[in-house]
């Protein structure tokens, strides 16, 4: 290589201090910044944040499936003591409904989905029938309410019909668990004076339902209105 040729190469070739100083910090800058938002989205102190709009409340809808699919599923795996053929064919329908609940919201909220939730069943004795159907009764009734009261929020009238859908399901388990637990009780005390039923905020619900979710949750941006 001759001695132009050389000067043009070093010519055209980036000047290695500028290189080195200003784009490799450029690089390094925007990958600390990726990397941090990763780290605020996956572990942020506040909890896992349902999100916002119809998203929020569908994720919060998502939540309560995840608690109700694994109650039911572990119910399924060791029946308590006693239980007849009809509670073990009633509870195994329930159990079935209730993954297809999650995973309907699971597919619909794609990419926007919360985690697996961590959950907490300690306090329940999935041996004893009056436990595990006393716990069904309280996370039926938890639910329904829950739709009730967080239905109104969502804005695409879609969304609206299908969660309607699954709170009728939602309520004909709980009037169903109520029913093996005491004839002719399938009503309860979940309606009000004006034959509605009774509606909780995500919030109240959350507060209820806390008890049995190691995960920590954040509702900061959900609808209220």
């Amino acid at each position: 290589m001759n001695s132009s040729e050389n000067e043009m190469m070093e010519n055209s070739a980036p000047p290695r201090s500028h290189f080195s100083r200003r784009k490799f910090l450029g690089y390094a800058g925007a990958a600390s910044a990726i990397f941090l938002a990763a780290c605020d989205k996956d572990n942020d102190d506040a909890g896992v944040n349902f999100g916002s709009g119809d998203t929020g409340i569908l994720n919060y809808a998502y939540a309560l499936e995840q608690l109700e699919a694994a109650f039911y599923i572990q119910v399924v795996q060791s029946f308590y003591t006693g239980a007849s053929a009809d509670e073990r064919l009633f509870l195994t329908d329930i159990r079935d409904h209730e993954i297809a609940h999650r995973e309907f919201f699971k597919n619909v909220l794609g990419g926007s989905k919360i985690p697996d939730l961590e959950v907490d069943f300690s306090s329940i004795n999935f041996a004893s029938r009056d436990s595990v159907l006393g716990t069904a009764k309280a996370f039926e009734d938890l639910g329904v309410s829950a739709y009730d009261g967080a239905g109104y929020l969502l804005k695409d009238a879609n969304n609206l019909l299908l969660a309607g859908k699954i709170v009728s399901v939602e309520a004909r388990h709980a009037a169903l668990i109520r029913e093996l637990i005491a004839a002719n009780s399938f009503l309860g005390d979940q309606v009000d004076a004006n034959s509605v039923n009774i509606s909780r905020t995500p919030q109240e619900v959350l507060a209820i339902a806390g008890p049995y979710i190691k995960t920590k949750i954040n509702t900061s941006n959900l609808p209220t209105g």
